[in-house]
């Protein structure tokens, strides 16, 4: 039971800490955050299994998180409300060509951030060609260009 009981707690801890994070913590890895995740893996490693490293506490722990992954995936169809305290929601951090600091502020996103995923995906170079930029709930910026007045 210990068992059950530490996988649960690492799942959850693990589930906070990458939400406070924020979404841009899990959009683009860098070699930084890549070695920060593997860190973080062998720590959870180490508290998953404690000193029991056999093969049975190996599968009951795996089995553990990946049915409260399950149970997760179906309480959030049943009750959005899950969904959004779990995944967050969009969040638009321009709108009108104009940053909304405080979102982007509080989300570690800058101006460059945003113009990058214009240029990407929309050929835009600036901010004032931009009617809104969205922070999606994976961490990825969607832009929708401003549309040119027919002439």
């Amino acid at each position: 039971m210990e068992m059950v009981l530490r996988g649960l707690a690492i799942y959850v801890l693990l589930l906070l800490l990458f939400r406070i994070g924020g979404k841009r913590a899990l959009s683009e890895v860098t070699t930084f955050d890549f070695v920060l995740l593997l860190i973080v893996a062998e720590a959870t490693q180490q508290a998953l299994l404690g000193e029991d490293y056999s093969l049975t506490n190996a599968v009951v722990v795996i089995m553990t998180l990946i049915g409260l992954d399950i149970a997760l995936s179906v309480w959030k169809q049943r009750w959005p409300r899950v969904a959004q305290i779990i995944e967050g929601v969009p969040l638009v951090i321009v709108e009108d060509g104009k940053p909304i600091r405080s979102r982007m502020d509080r989300e570690r996103i800058d101006d460059e951030d945003v113009l990058s995923a214009a240029r990407q995906h929309q050929g835009l170079e600036r901010m004032d060609q931009i009617k809104y930029a969205v922070l999606e709930r994976n961490g990825g910026i969607t832009v929708v260009p401003k549309r040119e007045p027919p002439g």
